[in-house]
Protein backbone atom coordinates (compact mmCIF):
# COMPACT_ATOMS: atom_id res chain seq x y z
CA UNK A 1 0.00 0.00 0.00
CA UNK A 2 1.51 3.48 -1.13
CA UNK A 3 1.97 6.03 1.50
CA UNK A 4 1.17 9.61 0.92
CA UNK A 5 4.67 11.99 0.52
CA UNK A 6 4.05 13.83 3.38
CA UNK A 7 4.11 10.21 5.41
CA UNK A 8 6.63 9.04 4.12
CA UNK A 9 9.01 11.79 4.46
CA UNK A 10 8.19 12.17 8.21
CA UNK A 11 9.25 8.48 8.24
CA UNK A 12 12.56 9.19 6.84
CA UNK A 13 13.00 12.42 9.02
CA UNK A 14 12.48 10.26 12.05
CA UNK A 15 14.38 7.21 10.70
CA UNK A 16 17.69 9.94 10.60
CA UNK A 17 17.13 11.45 14.19
CA UNK A 18 16.30 8.34 16.04
CA UNK A 19 17.36 5.20 14.29
CA UNK A 20 20.95 4.07 14.84
CA UNK A 21 20.93 1.19 12.18
CA UNK A 22 23.11 -2.03 12.89
CA UNK A 23 25.69 -3.12 10.25
CA UNK A 24 25.15 0.09 7.83
CA UNK A 25 26.92 3.20 6.58
CA UNK A 26 26.02 5.92 9.43
CA UNK A 27 27.40 8.87 6.96
CA UNK A 28 24.59 7.13 4.36
CA UNK A 29 21.83 6.72 7.23
CA UNK A 30 22.03 10.51 7.93
CA UNK A 31 22.75 11.89 4.24
CA UNK A 32 20.27 9.65 2.63
CA UNK A 33 18.05 7.78 5.06
CA UNK A 34 16.71 4.68 4.84
CA UNK A 35 16.73 2.26 1.59
CA UNK A 36 13.66 0.97 1.56
CA UNK A 37 10.79 1.33 4.64
CA UNK A 38 9.29 -1.97 4.26
CA UNK A 39 5.65 -2.71 5.29
CA UNK A 40 4.93 -5.80 4.14
CA UNK A 41 5.66 -9.20 3.26
CA UNK A 42 4.30 -12.07 1.28
CA UNK A 43 6.35 -14.82 -0.05
CA UNK A 44 9.80 -14.24 -1.59
CA UNK A 45 8.80 -10.51 -1.82
CA UNK A 46 8.80 -7.03 0.55
CA UNK A 47 6.81 -4.18 -0.42
CA UNK A 48 7.54 -1.44 1.03
CA UNK A 49 5.78 2.30 1.88
CA UNK A 50 6.51 4.30 -1.70
CA UNK A 51 4.59 0.87 -3.03
CA UNK A 52 7.92 -0.89 -4.58
CA UNK A 53 7.70 -4.61 -4.74
CA UNK A 54 11.41 -6.77 -4.29
CA UNK A 55 12.34 -10.12 -4.06
CA UNK A 56 14.04 -10.96 -1.26
CA UNK A 57 16.94 -12.41 -2.50
CA UNK A 58 18.61 -12.58 1.27
CA UNK A 59 16.02 -14.09 2.87
CA UNK A 60 16.74 -10.53 4.98
CA UNK A 61 19.29 -12.20 6.31
CA UNK A 62 19.75 -15.43 5.73
CA UNK A 63 16.99 -16.22 8.01
CA UNK A 64 13.12 -16.07 6.64
CA UNK A 65 13.20 -19.83 5.40
CA UNK A 66 9.84 -20.21 5.14
CA UNK A 67 9.17 -17.23 3.49
CA UNK A 68 7.01 -13.68 4.94
CA UNK A 69 3.88 -13.57 5.82
CA UNK A 70 2.84 -16.88 7.03
CA UNK A 71 -0.47 -16.21 8.77
CA UNK A 72 0.17 -20.19 10.84
CA UNK A 73 3.16 -18.37 12.72
CA UNK A 74 1.43 -15.79 13.53
CA UNK A 75 -1.64 -17.70 14.99
CA UNK A 76 0.80 -19.83 16.78
CA UNK A 77 2.31 -16.60 18.69
CA UNK A 78 -1.42 -15.34 19.72
CA UNK A 79 -2.20 -18.81 21.10
CA UNK A 80 0.78 -19.01 22.96
CA UNK A 81 1.05 -15.35 24.20
CA UNK A 82 -2.61 -15.85 25.46
CA UNK A 83 -1.83 -18.91 27.16
CA UNK A 84 1.56 -17.92 28.58
CA UNK A 85 3.90 -15.36 26.65
CA UNK A 86 6.91 -15.64 28.82
CA UNK A 87 8.25 -17.32 31.84
CA UNK A 88 11.63 -17.16 33.11
CA UNK A 89 13.51 -20.74 32.72
CA UNK A 90 16.24 -20.72 35.52
CA UNK A 91 15.84 -22.56 38.75
CA UNK A 92 15.14 -25.13 36.56
CA UNK A 93 11.63 -23.40 35.84
CA UNK A 94 9.96 -24.68 32.35
CA UNK A 95 7.16 -24.40 29.80
CA UNK A 96 5.57 -26.90 27.40
CA UNK A 97 6.85 -25.19 23.98
CA UNK A 98 10.63 -25.14 25.08
CA UNK A 99 10.51 -28.76 26.03
CA UNK A 100 8.71 -29.98 22.97
CA UNK A 101 11.00 -27.68 20.98
CA UNK A 102 14.05 -29.28 22.68
CA UNK A 103 12.59 -32.89 21.83
CA UNK A 104 11.90 -31.96 18.28
CA UNK A 105 15.31 -30.63 18.21
CA UNK A 106 16.69 -33.50 19.29
CA UNK A 107 14.66 -35.66 16.85
CA UNK A 108 15.84 -33.97 13.25
CA UNK A 109 19.60 -33.25 14.91
CA UNK A 110 22.24 -35.54 13.55
CA UNK A 111 24.01 -38.01 15.85
CA UNK A 112 23.75 -37.81 19.46
CA UNK A 113 23.13 -34.72 19.45
CA UNK A 114 20.29 -34.50 21.89
CA UNK A 115 20.12 -31.50 24.59
CA UNK A 116 19.58 -27.52 24.09
CA UNK A 117 20.61 -24.68 25.86
CA UNK A 118 18.45 -22.06 24.09
CA UNK A 119 19.05 -17.87 23.52
CA UNK A 120 17.71 -15.53 21.72
CA UNK A 121 19.53 -15.54 18.54
CA UNK A 122 22.97 -16.51 17.02
CA UNK A 123 25.75 -14.17 18.72
CA UNK A 124 24.30 -15.43 21.80
CA UNK A 125 24.36 -19.04 20.51
CA UNK A 126 28.01 -19.00 19.70
CA UNK A 127 28.76 -17.38 22.89
CA UNK A 128 27.46 -20.05 24.68
CA UNK A 129 29.15 -22.29 23.33
CA UNK A 130 32.53 -21.00 23.78
CA UNK A 131 31.39 -20.32 27.77
CA UNK A 132 29.95 -23.99 27.83
CA UNK A 133 33.73 -25.32 26.21
CA UNK A 134 35.73 -24.13 28.72
CA UNK A 135 33.54 -24.72 31.46
CA UNK A 136 33.74 -28.21 30.14
CA UNK A 137 37.23 -28.54 30.70
CA UNK A 138 36.94 -26.53 34.00
CA UNK A 139 34.98 -28.92 35.30
CA UNK A 140 37.60 -32.44 33.79
CA UNK A 141 40.36 -30.17 35.83
CA UNK A 142 41.65 -28.76 32.86
CA UNK A 143 41.54 -24.93 33.33
CA UNK A 144 44.37 -24.30 30.64
CA UNK A 145 42.53 -25.53 27.54
CA UNK A 146 40.53 -22.70 27.27
CA UNK A 147 41.67 -21.52 23.79
CA UNK A 148 39.06 -21.15 20.63
CA UNK A 149 40.47 -21.83 16.64
CA UNK A 150 38.17 -20.58 14.75
CA UNK A 151 38.77 -20.10 10.53
CA UNK A 152 39.68 -17.12 8.09
CA UNK A 153 36.88 -15.61 6.66
CA UNK A 154 34.36 -16.92 8.99
CA UNK A 155 31.56 -14.70 10.66
CA UNK A 156 30.34 -15.58 14.49
CA UNK A 157 28.61 -12.49 15.40
CA UNK A 158 28.81 -9.62 17.43
CA UNK A 159 28.68 -10.13 20.76
CA UNK A 160 32.66 -10.00 22.61
CA UNK A 161 32.95 -13.76 22.44
CA UNK A 162 31.39 -14.31 19.14
CA UNK A 163 33.31 -11.19 17.62
CA UNK A 164 36.75 -12.31 19.22
CA UNK A 165 35.93 -15.82 17.07
CA UNK A 166 35.17 -14.50 13.63
CA UNK A 167 37.35 -15.02 11.11
CA UNK A 168 36.78 -11.46 9.39
CA UNK A 169 39.60 -8.93 10.36
CA UNK A 170 36.97 -5.97 9.86
CA UNK A 171 34.53 -7.02 12.61
CA UNK A 172 37.75 -7.59 14.83
CA UNK A 173 39.41 -3.84 14.18
CA UNK A 174 35.54 -2.43 15.15
CA UNK A 175 36.85 -2.63 18.78
CA UNK A 176 40.17 -2.20 20.55
CA UNK A 177 39.78 -4.74 22.53
CA UNK A 178 38.90 -8.05 21.83
CA UNK A 179 38.68 -11.18 23.61
CA UNK A 180 42.12 -13.22 24.59
CA UNK A 181 42.59 -16.42 23.81
CA UNK A 182 40.96 -16.61 19.91
CA UNK A 183 43.17 -18.10 17.12
CA UNK A 184 42.57 -18.36 13.56
CA UNK A 185 43.68 -20.88 10.73
CA UNK A 186 43.07 -20.75 7.23
CA UNK A 187 39.38 -21.72 6.07
CA UNK A 188 40.25 -24.40 3.68
CA UNK A 189 42.92 -26.32 5.41
CA UNK A 190 43.02 -29.53 8.15
CA UNK A 191 46.68 -28.98 8.09
CA UNK A 192 46.57 -25.39 8.89
CA UNK A 193 44.61 -26.18 11.94
CA UNK A 194 46.74 -29.39 13.17
CA UNK A 195 49.63 -27.33 12.48
CA UNK A 196 47.68 -24.59 15.34
CA UNK A 197 47.09 -27.14 17.60
CA UNK A 198 50.86 -28.58 17.71
CA UNK A 199 52.00 -25.24 17.95
CA UNK A 200 50.51 -24.00 20.77
CA UNK A 201 49.96 -27.38 22.58
CA UNK A 202 46.50 -28.87 22.30
CA UNK A 203 46.29 -29.36 26.17
CA UNK A 204 45.62 -25.38 25.55
CA UNK A 205 42.63 -25.85 23.53
CA UNK A 206 39.19 -26.12 24.46
CA UNK A 207 37.36 -26.22 21.05
CA UNK A 208 37.35 -25.68 17.17
CA UNK A 209 34.11 -23.73 15.31
CA UNK A 210 33.81 -23.49 11.68
CA UNK A 211 30.06 -22.88 9.80
CA UNK A 212 29.44 -26.08 7.00
CA UNK A 213 29.47 -23.51 5.04
CA UNK A 214 30.63 -19.91 5.81
CA UNK A 215 28.02 -17.50 4.96
CA UNK A 216 28.76 -13.79 5.74
CA UNK A 217 31.95 -14.36 4.82
CA UNK A 218 30.91 -15.19 1.32
CA UNK A 219 29.64 -18.15 0.59
CA UNK A 220 32.69 -20.42 1.17
CA UNK A 221 31.58 -24.43 0.51
CA UNK A 222 34.55 -26.54 2.30
CA UNK A 223 36.84 -28.87 0.23
CA UNK A 224 35.73 -32.52 0.33
CA UNK A 225 37.13 -34.36 2.90
CA UNK A 226 37.29 -31.44 4.86
CA UNK A 227 35.24 -31.54 7.61
CA UNK A 228 36.26 -35.51 7.76
CA UNK A 229 39.79 -34.63 8.80
CA UNK A 230 38.44 -32.12 11.44
CA UNK A 231 36.36 -34.28 12.99
CA UNK A 232 39.82 -37.13 13.08
CA UNK A 233 42.32 -34.43 13.98
CA UNK A 234 39.83 -32.69 16.96
CA UNK A 235 39.03 -36.82 18.15
CA UNK A 236 43.01 -37.21 18.34
CA UNK A 237 43.93 -34.24 20.37
CA UNK A 238 40.88 -34.27 22.53
CA UNK A 239 39.18 -30.88 20.98
CA UNK A 240 35.79 -29.89 20.93
CA UNK A 241 34.42 -29.30 17.59
CA UNK A 242 31.76 -26.88 17.44
CA UNK A 243 29.31 -26.32 13.67
CA UNK A 244 28.12 -22.53 13.49
CA UNK A 245 24.56 -23.58 11.75
CA UNK A 246 23.26 -20.45 12.31
CA UNK A 247 23.17 -19.76 8.55
CA UNK A 248 23.19 -23.21 7.19
CA UNK A 249 20.40 -25.12 9.51
CA UNK A 250 16.84 -25.45 8.83
CA UNK A 251 17.22 -26.59 5.08
CA UNK A 252 19.13 -23.63 3.72
CA UNK A 253 21.90 -25.99 2.22
CA UNK A 254 19.03 -28.54 1.10
CA UNK A 255 19.62 -30.87 4.02
CA UNK A 256 18.14 -29.99 7.77
CA UNK A 257 21.79 -28.96 8.85
CA UNK A 258 24.88 -28.30 7.15
CA UNK A 259 27.27 -30.56 8.24
CA UNK A 260 24.84 -33.33 7.11
CA UNK A 261 26.66 -33.37 3.77
CA UNK A 262 30.25 -33.96 5.21
CA UNK A 263 29.11 -36.97 7.18
CA UNK A 264 30.68 -35.75 10.43
CA UNK A 265 28.39 -34.87 14.08
CA UNK A 266 29.82 -32.42 16.04
CA UNK A 267 29.91 -32.01 19.84
CA UNK A 268 28.04 -29.04 19.76
CA UNK A 269 26.10 -27.32 17.58
CA UNK A 270 24.80 -23.80 17.33
CA UNK A 271 21.58 -22.13 15.67
CA UNK A 272 19.26 -19.67 15.39
CA UNK A 273 17.81 -17.43 12.53
CA UNK A 274 15.94 -20.92 10.46
CA UNK A 275 15.04 -21.96 13.25
CA UNK A 276 11.80 -19.72 13.22
CA UNK A 277 12.72 -17.92 10.02
CA UNK A 278 12.36 -14.53 12.01
CA UNK A 279 9.37 -14.83 13.07
CA UNK A 280 9.89 -14.25 16.81
CA UNK A 281 13.74 -14.68 18.01
CA UNK A 282 15.21 -17.21 19.12
CA UNK A 283 18.92 -19.48 19.33
CA UNK A 284 20.39 -21.98 21.30
CA UNK A 285 23.47 -24.93 20.89
CA UNK A 286 22.59 -28.07 20.87
CA UNK A 287 25.19 -30.95 22.68
CA UNK A 288 25.89 -34.40 22.89
CA UNK A 289 24.42 -36.81 24.82
CA UNK A 290 27.80 -38.10 26.23
CA UNK A 291 28.97 -34.53 26.72
CA UNK A 292 25.84 -33.53 28.41
CA UNK A 293 26.15 -36.95 31.25
CA UNK A 294 29.81 -35.56 31.80
CA UNK A 295 28.54 -32.14 32.79
CA UNK A 296 26.15 -33.86 34.90
CA UNK A 297 28.14 -36.14 36.80
CA UNK A 298 30.68 -33.51 37.30
CA UNK A 299 29.16 -30.30 38.09
CA UNK A 300 27.96 -30.07 42.09
CA UNK A 301 26.28 -26.05 41.69
CA UNK A 302 24.46 -23.93 39.62
CA UNK A 303 25.28 -23.45 35.87
CA UNK A 304 25.88 -19.58 36.20
CA UNK A 305 25.08 -18.80 32.35
CA UNK A 306 21.77 -17.92 30.83
CA UNK A 307 19.75 -15.48 29.32
CA UNK A 308 16.54 -13.14 30.19
CA UNK A 309 14.80 -15.11 27.35
CA UNK A 310 16.22 -18.58 27.37
CA UNK A 311 13.44 -20.97 26.57
CA UNK A 312 11.15 -18.35 25.65
CA UNK A 313 7.99 -20.21 25.23
CA UNK A 314 6.28 -18.10 22.38
CA UNK A 315 9.56 -18.33 20.60
CA UNK A 316 9.80 -22.18 20.75
CA UNK A 317 6.02 -22.10 20.00
CA UNK A 318 6.55 -20.44 16.88
CA UNK A 319 9.82 -22.19 16.15
CA UNK A 320 7.61 -25.94 16.84
CA UNK A 321 5.21 -24.53 13.75
CA UNK A 322 7.78 -23.40 11.78
CA UNK A 323 9.11 -27.06 11.64
CA UNK A 324 6.10 -28.30 11.13
CA UNK A 325 5.82 -25.97 7.61
CA UNK A 326 9.47 -27.15 6.96
CA UNK A 327 8.39 -30.35 6.67
CA UNK A 328 4.89 -30.54 5.93
CA UNK A 329 5.93 -28.10 2.47
CA UNK A 330 8.98 -30.46 2.04
CA UNK A 331 10.57 -26.52 2.02
CA UNK A 332 14.42 -28.78 2.96
CA UNK A 333 13.90 -31.08 -0.63
CA UNK A 334 12.67 -27.71 -2.50
CA UNK A 335 16.03 -25.79 -1.35
CA UNK A 336 17.99 -28.25 -2.57
CA UNK A 337 16.42 -29.01 -5.81
CA UNK A 338 16.01 -24.92 -6.78
CA UNK A 339 19.37 -24.55 -5.46
CA UNK A 340 20.81 -26.82 -8.11
CA UNK A 341 18.39 -24.55 -10.58
CA UNK A 342 19.87 -21.13 -9.20
CA UNK A 343 23.69 -22.73 -9.57
CA UNK A 344 22.66 -23.32 -13.01
CA UNK A 345 21.54 -19.91 -13.81
CA UNK A 346 24.64 -18.75 -12.26
CA UNK A 347 26.66 -20.70 -14.49
CA UNK A 348 25.23 -19.34 -17.77
CA UNK A 349 25.27 -15.76 -15.71
CA UNK A 350 29.24 -16.63 -16.18
CA UNK A 351 29.09 -17.76 -19.79
CA UNK A 352 27.14 -14.32 -20.36
CA UNK A 353 28.94 -11.54 -18.22
CA UNK A 354 32.97 -11.45 -18.70
CA UNK A 355 33.14 -10.00 -15.43
CA UNK A 356 32.06 -12.35 -13.55
CA UNK A 357 34.57 -15.32 -11.62
CA UNK A 358 33.95 -18.66 -9.74
CA UNK A 359 29.79 -18.94 -9.13
CA UNK A 360 29.81 -21.20 -5.99
CA UNK A 361 26.69 -22.55 -3.55
CA UNK A 362 24.77 -25.18 -1.95
CA UNK A 363 21.53 -25.00 -1.50
CA UNK A 364 19.71 -21.73 -1.61
CA UNK A 365 23.01 -20.08 -0.55
CA UNK A 366 25.20 -18.86 -3.39
CA UNK A 367 28.03 -16.59 -4.51
CA UNK A 368 29.09 -14.87 -7.91
CA UNK A 369 32.72 -13.61 -7.32
CA UNK A 370 33.30 -10.71 -9.79
CA UNK A 371 36.63 -10.33 -11.52
CA UNK A 372 38.60 -8.13 -13.92
CA UNK A 373 40.22 -11.43 -16.31
CA UNK A 374 37.91 -14.33 -15.56
CA UNK A 375 41.53 -16.40 -17.32
CA UNK A 376 43.84 -14.73 -14.29
CA UNK A 377 40.71 -14.24 -12.07
CA UNK A 378 41.96 -11.31 -10.73
CA UNK A 379 39.65 -8.42 -8.36
CA UNK A 380 39.37 -4.73 -9.46
CA UNK A 381 41.07 -2.86 -7.42
CA UNK A 382 37.17 -1.18 -5.85
CA UNK A 383 34.77 -3.96 -5.73
CA UNK A 384 32.16 -3.76 -8.22
CA UNK A 385 29.79 -6.09 -6.13
CA UNK A 386 28.05 -3.23 -4.47
CA UNK A 387 27.19 -1.73 -7.52
CA UNK A 388 25.58 -4.74 -8.93
CA UNK A 389 23.69 -4.59 -5.61
CA UNK A 390 22.23 -0.81 -6.26
CA UNK A 391 21.26 -1.59 -9.98
CA UNK A 392 19.24 -5.02 -8.56
CA UNK A 393 17.61 -3.43 -5.84
CA UNK A 394 16.60 -0.54 -8.47
CA UNK A 395 15.41 -3.28 -10.54
CA UNK A 396 13.20 -5.07 -7.78
CA UNK A 397 15.80 -7.75 -6.23
CA UNK A 398 17.72 -7.74 -3.02
CA UNK A 399 21.04 -9.22 -2.50
CA UNK A 400 24.12 -8.58 -0.73
CA UNK A 401 27.95 -7.04 -1.55
CA UNK A 402 30.62 -8.68 0.39
CA UNK A 403 33.84 -6.32 0.16
CA UNK A 404 35.54 -7.81 3.16
CA UNK A 405 39.11 -9.59 3.17
CA UNK A 406 40.03 -8.25 -0.09
CA UNK A 407 37.26 -10.17 -1.67
CA UNK A 408 34.12 -9.18 -4.53
CA UNK A 409 31.23 -11.11 -3.56
CA UNK A 410 27.64 -10.91 -4.61
CA UNK A 411 25.83 -13.28 -2.40
CA UNK A 412 22.14 -14.48 -2.02
CA UNK A 413 20.07 -17.01 -0.11
CA UNK A 414 16.49 -16.27 -0.60
CA UNK A 415 13.59 -17.80 0.82
CA UNK A 416 12.90 -21.94 0.96
CA UNK A 417 9.69 -21.06 -0.92
CA UNK A 418 11.24 -19.60 -4.15
CA UNK A 419 9.96 -21.81 -7.33
CA UNK A 420 11.85 -22.61 -10.88
CA UNK A 421 9.99 -19.25 -12.11
CA UNK A 422 11.30 -17.16 -9.62
CA UNK A 423 14.72 -18.48 -9.82
CA UNK A 424 14.34 -17.17 -13.21
CA UNK A 425 13.20 -13.84 -12.63
CA UNK A 426 16.12 -13.25 -10.23
CA UNK A 427 18.70 -14.45 -13.12
CA UNK A 428 16.98 -12.22 -15.76
CA UNK A 429 17.19 -9.61 -13.10
CA UNK A 430 21.02 -9.90 -12.69
CA UNK A 431 21.91 -10.32 -15.69
CA UNK A 432 20.27 -7.15 -16.54
CA UNK A 433 21.76 -5.34 -13.70
CA UNK A 434 25.14 -6.46 -14.50
CA UNK A 435 25.17 -5.71 -18.09
CA UNK A 436 23.63 -2.03 -17.65
CA UNK A 437 26.54 -0.83 -15.70
CA UNK A 438 29.07 -3.14 -17.39
CA UNK A 439 30.30 -0.42 -19.73
CA UNK A 440 29.67 2.97 -17.37
CA UNK A 441 31.38 1.00 -14.48
CA UNK A 442 33.65 -2.55 -15.21
CA UNK A 443 35.23 -0.75 -18.58
CA UNK A 444 36.39 1.88 -16.99
CA UNK A 445 37.54 0.41 -13.84
CA UNK A 446 39.32 -1.40 -15.92
CA UNK A 447 41.07 1.33 -17.67
CA UNK A 448 41.55 3.13 -14.07
CA UNK A 449 43.87 -0.44 -13.80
Amino acid sequence: MTRSNELVQELIDLDKKHFFHPTSPIKQQQEQGPAFIFTEGKGIHLFDVAGNKVIDGMSSLWNVNVGHGREELAKAAMEQMTKLAYSSCFATFSNEPAIRLAAKLAQVAPGDLSVTFFTSGGSEANDTAYKLARHYWILKGKPNRKKIISRTKSYHGVAMGSTSATGLKAFRDFTNSLAPDFLYVDHFSSKSLLETIEAEGADTIAAFIAEPVQGAGGVHVAPDHYFQEVRQICDEYGILFITDEVITGFGRTGKYFGIEHYGVVPDMMCFAKGVSSGYAQLGGVMISSRLYKEFTELSNGTLLHGYTYSGHPTACAVALKNLEILEQEHLIENAQFIGQELLKGFQWLHGERYIIGKVKGLGLMAGIEFVKDQNKNENFSTPVSPAVVNEAAKRGLICRAVVLDGQDILVFAPPLTINKEEIGKVIEILNDSIKAIEKNVFESLATKE
